[in-house]
């Protein structure tokens, strides 16, 4: 079992962002990525900040040695995908080889609409979605792309440099069954779901080994991981404040959330329900805070529940 830290840099100084990507660096986590928000997620007002993604992995490639840089995920109808993957290559350099592609459709309509980019009908941008994936692999490997798509081409174009890494891995996030698992499958070299229980997870990698075999792929060729919602105590004196801390994060949704993917509780507890995962066929489970960082509950994490899998 791996472990990632997924950061949602809304509300936070850019000193506590690099705070977080070193220490992670260090204390066993071998993926640390941001996501790909303008907004606040979940939705409030629009009134909180948020640091834009892509210049946080590039800042993240700077600050770290060790771990894998990625967004889970990019939303594919923010930035045109040659010039994302452009973007991408240059953030490969800069962590000298360490570079994770996250792909999605994007979901998060407010932002959107306050920006004036469409936010169109879920088919139109999964067919967007599914282009510019074949887009971005094309200019992160090849010499010279052509693509004709609906929504994009390509005309004899190039990408130089070329990456650090021959072949970065495109990742793709979602839950969808009939799209997204199916773009996974003819596309990805992994596969992210969000705040899913082990039992979703479980059935839901099953849906994407049956998209492999339609597509003649190799199911074991697609890694999987999860996000969690991390609300973990550090110890029992700290159970107030995490459970305050995740009813103030999720509002409404705090107690449906609870069935869903969420770390909760003590970090033997945690401990077990990685185990869960694991047994589901997660390689990859990270945990997914939102500031103010419980730097108790994350350094308990890291000395208590990471070591519990360092040999399995």
């Amino acid at each position: 079992m791996q472990f990632g830290l997924h950061i949602g840099q809304q509300n936070i100084s850019i000193d506590e962002c690099r705070r977080l990507w070193r220490w992670a660096d260090t204390a066993g986590f071998d993926w640390v990525d941001v996501w790909d928000h303008f907004y606040e997620a979940p939705p409030i007002d629009g009134n909180g900040s948020c640091f834009e993604a892509t210049t946080c992995m590039a800042a993240i490639a700077c600050e770290t040695t060790n771990c894998r840089i990625g967004v889970l995920v990019l939303g594919m109808n923010y930035r045109h995908p040659a010039v994302l993957a452009n973007a991408l290559t240059t953030i490969d350099h800069l962590s000298g080889g360490r570079l994770e592609i996250g792909l999605g459709a994007g979901w998060h309509e407010m932002e959107y609409r306050a920006y004036g980019i469409p936010f169109r009908p879920i088919k139109e941008r999964m067919d967007i979605l599914e282009e510019g994936v074949q887009v971005v692999r094309l200019l992160t490997t090849q010499e010279r792309s052509n693509f004709n798509g609906r929504y994009y081409t390509l005309e004899n174009a190039a990408s130089y440099p070329r990456p650090v890494q021959p072949r970065p891995r495109i990742w793709i996030g979602g839950n969808g069954e009939k799209r997204t698992l199916r773009i996974a499958a003819r596309h990805a070299d992994g596969w992210n779901t969000p705040y899913t229980s082990p039992e979703e997870f479980k059935r839901l990698s099953g849906v994407l080994d049956m998209w492999c075999e339609k597509e003649g792929r190799d199911p074991a060729s697609i890694e999987r991981n999860v996000n969690l919602s991390f609300h973990m105590a550090a110890n029992a004196s700290g159970l107030a404040a995490a459970e305050q801390q995740y009813r103030d994060t999720w509002g409404v949704a705090a107690e449906p959330m609870r069935a869903r993917g969420v770390v909760t509780g003590l970090p033997d507890q945690a401990v077990d329900l990685v185990s869960r995962y694991a047994e589901a066929g997660a390689a990859r489970v990270n945990i997914a805070i939102r500031p103010p960082a419980d730097w108790d509950a994350l350094h308990a994490w890291s000395e208590t529940v990471i070591p519990a899998f360092a040999a399995k």
